[in-house]
């Protein structure tokens, strides 16, 4: 019977962990694996670019020292992102991004990431420029609909 109350408790939280996802965003490894900026759920892969309903709308694409520039993600009803600025010549992580309600910032690559699992109709976010330099910035990353659902490389408009 002790082991009947053990597998079915296994199975539990495996369900339970499978249902909910990263419901508190995306650990910061998502920067440095395999396929960055990409949400790794096992056997579920991004849907095409092309039937995304989602955008990522910057206020800006230059940057100078202390900049702010507002980041929004906007379409139908998502649970989840994680996004990046990068620099348009180098593709490198570039500045950082503010911590606004319900997001966690993962300063160590220029990311952002959801901080609950609730729904959502929009994000907003506020990135700051370096102190030094100036040129051009985009946002790249992912959003995600659920766990199954999401769309990778999104980059912003």
């Amino acid at each position: 019977m002790t082991n009947l109350v053990i597998i079915a408790g296994v199975l539990f939280l495996t369900v339970c962990n499978y249902v909910n996802g990263f419901p508190d965003g995306s650990p910061v490894d998502a920067c440095v694996k395999e396929r960055p900026n990409q949400p790794y759920h096992g056997k579920f892969r991004s849907q095409p670019i092309d039937t995304s309903p989602y955008q990522i709308l910057a206020s800006s694409t230059q940057y100078s020292p202390g900049k702010q520039i507002k980041v929004a993600i906007r379409g139908d009803t998502f649970k989840g992102f994680f996004i990046q600025a990068r620099d348009a010549k180098t593709n490198e992580w570039l500045g950082r991004f503010a911590q606004t309600p319900n997001t966690k910032v993962h300063s160590e690559c220029s990311a952002i990431t959801h901080a609950d699992p609730k729904d959502k109709k929009e994000a907003t976010l506020v990135w700051n420029a370096p102190t030094t330099g100036q040129g051009q910035v985009y946002f790249t990353g992912s959003v995600l609909k659920d766990y199954a659902v999401f769309w990778a490389d999104l980059a912003s408009k």
